[in-house]
């Protein structure tokens, strides 16, 4: 697009023109929950990232409905305890990410600022100058996750999220068409601690007891795999992402 040329006779405006190149951009973010993202707002979302605009979408991913009364979402892993979902979640939690990946002109990402607070500046900043939709997806502990050692301790529960497998952070950059994975020293021998450190899996032995090794087990098993996924992104180009025979479950 060619710039825009604006003549004027008022010298200031003259000399504000001058520094055109100074002045910052908007940047455009639209922040929502994933209640809203993955579930009832996603068709929304959908249109948002299959279009040619320069949208950013910042997802709060509290894997539950954080403002309605902790029900089961879309974001919900299997083997949670939520409304709806009393005995345990028996789905996989959809992979978001994955899916906007679909999309070659769109910028994903995963982040987690208790993992890595520079990081994630890093990550949102590509995001904000890439001139395009853009979804970042943040995982966000809430009260509804029963952290046990106490809403102070999010940060350290944050960095053992990913340090465990369970929220790997990456970003996928369609200018550059490389899949960068961040989270690479995974230790899923630490899976079960950060499992049994909230009450929503850790209760579960309590209210179903004869599901619950199974459910977590598949829990673990589901991370696993879509962290091994993740891993053959890495310095794979967007046609061979996308012309990828991806199953997706909702």
């Amino acid at each position: 697009m060619l710039p825009l040329i604006i003549a004027s006779k008022n010298e200031e405006i003259k000399e504000l023109l001058d520094q055109e190149g100074d002045l910052v951009s908007k940047s455009q973010w639209i922040i929502g929950g994933d209640g809203w993202a993955y579930d009832i707002g996603y068709g929304g979302v959908d249109h948002v990232l299959a279009s040619d605009q320069n949208v950013n979408i910042l997802v709060l991913d509290t894997e539950v409905y954080s403002n309605t009364g902790g029900q089961a979402s879309k974001a919900t892993h299997t083997g949670s305890l939520a409304s709806f979902a009393s005995n345990g979640k028996v789905t996989q939690k959809k992979d978001l990410a994955r899916i906007a990946m679909c999309y070659p002109h769109v910028y994903v990402g995963q982040i987690c600022l208790g993992s890595n607070f520079v990081q994630t500046i890093k990550i949102m900043k590509e995001a904000a100058s890439y001139h395009g939709p853009s979804i970042l997806i943040a995982y966000s502990p809430c009260i509804s996750h029963g952290i046990k050692k106490g809403m102070s301790y999010t940060i350290e529960e944050e960095k053992l999220a990913t340090k465990c497998g369970y929220f790997p952070t990456f970003s996928y950059h369609p200018e550059t068409k490389k899949f960068t994975l961040y989270s690479k020293n995974i230790n899923f021998d630490l899976y079960d601690e950060f499992l049994s450190g909230e009450t929503r899996y850790s209760n579960l032995k309590k209210v179903n007891p004869e599901e619950a090794k199974r459910l977590l087990k598949e829990n673990k098993e589901q991370a696993i795999k879509k962290y091994r996924y993740y891993q053959s992104l890495e310095n794979k180009e967007t046609e061979e992402i996308n012309d990828k025979n991806v199953e997706i479950t909702f």
